[in-house]
């Protein structure tokens, strides 16, 4: 059975089967049911971004949603990450390379690195030649292997928006030593307006995409005269740089009010305070992205995901805006910040959430 002749209704089923396996950690079976589904004639290509990706996409909806625990999103992503493998192993996935090397990596700080590791596999599939550096690369042994090995392109992943500055360094750093960067992942935007703005050389949105338009259009090395100068002008304003400088004190402060401006957080437990010095902390590193890339969107969308998945776990969406109060509060003095936390405050107000589940 070819991928052709493979009908919706049988990848559906080996979707099923992978998901199955993967919530319950039965690695053999996961890893069992892709080999068998390979050896039928399912495409390897398939396999990786029609089957493993959306298993893996709805692993992390269902912990958004509080129907599988911390522990089983970790064991999933495990299992997938083995369903990979498998994939990669299989006959079906041998190829020769045919064109040039490519690095494949996660920005530094970003843990997420299954997304790689599907362009890295496609990327194989497609005949090119691909060293798979993984999650969390400090740009420096990046760099290092960029001129131990001449890579022609670095593909850069990352899901997590408050990576972003991070990521710029890295494109800037790599495009410095002649390499051009593609980047792609959830954080650098709604249609990559993040890596255009960070001057990437290309953003993808997904590996189909990336693998064919690297093949039609192989992106040029930067010029050896190229710099990256004033690129984002807004952080002469310092605001930026003395918000992440303050973190830890900003977080104190609010954490220290909350008390007062959320009566209800008097009653919390230990572990419950805990995690909202997290979910604090959470916050200000948020504020921090979008002053650097002025754009309050970023933010204003991670706190409506924060109140989503503060309600799905009982907790009332309402803690968030004395939060964003006390934050203004602090930061008076600084005009980007609160009109950032202003616009983040209105778009809370303005959307209705659930009631809060409790425990009876």
């Amino acid at each position: 059975m070819t991928i052709e002749t493979m009908r919706p209704p049988a990848l559906g089923l080996l979707t099923g089967q992978l998901w199955d396996a993967a919530l319950c950690g039965d690695e053999a079976a996961a890893t069992s049911a892709v080999r068998r589904a390979l050896d039928e004639g399912l495409d390897a290509e398939a396999a990786l971004l029609d089957v493993i990706a959306p298993v893996q996409g709805r692993v992390g909806e269902e912990w958004a949603a509080n129907r599988i625990t911390v522990a089983q999103e970790h064991a999933a992503t495990a299992i997938n990450e083995r369903a990979v493998a498998a994939v990669a192993q299989h006959p079906a996935a041998r190829t020769t390379p045919t064109r040039g090397r490519v690095t494949v990596a996660c920005v530094d700080g970003e843990w997420h690195a299954l997304p790689a590791r599907l362009l890295a596999e496609v990327l194989k599939l497609r005949g090119w030649r691909v060293d798979y550096l993984g999650a969390q690369v400090p740009t420096p042994h990046l760099i290092a292997h960029i001129h131990a090995t001449g890579t022609g392109l670095v593909a850069l992943s990352s899901s997590i928006p408050t990576r972003l500055p991070t990521a710029h360094a890295t494109i800037t750093a790599c495009q410095a030593a002649g390499t051009p960067v593609l980047v792609g992942g959830a954080a650098f935007g709604p249609n990559g307006r993040y890596a255009r703005l960070l001057k990437a050389d290309y953003w993808a949105p997904d590996a189909r995409t990336a693998a064919r338009d690297l093949a039609l259009h192989p992106l040029p090395r930067p010029r050896p005269d190229h710099q990256v100068l004033d690129d984002l002008p807004h952080l002469a304003d310092q605001e930026y740089t003395v918000v992440a400088r303050t973190r830890p004190q900003l977080v104190r402060a609010v954490f220290e009010g909350m008390e007062d401006a959320y009566p209800a957080m008097r009653g919390y437990s230990e572990t419950q305070r805990e995690r909202t010095a997290e979910d604090l902390s959470h916050i200000v590193e948020f504020l921090t992205t979008a002053l650097y890339i002025d754009d309050g969107e970023v933010f204003t969308r991670f706190l409506q995901w924060t109140a989503g998945i503060l309600t799905a776990r009982g907790v009332p969406a309402q803690s968030l805006p004395p939060v964003l109060d006390l934050l203004g509060r602090e930061l008076k003095d600084f005009p980007r910040a609160g009109a950032i936390l202003r616009s983040g405050r209105a778009c809370l107000t303005s959307t209705p959430f659930p009631a809060a589940r409790t425990s009876a």
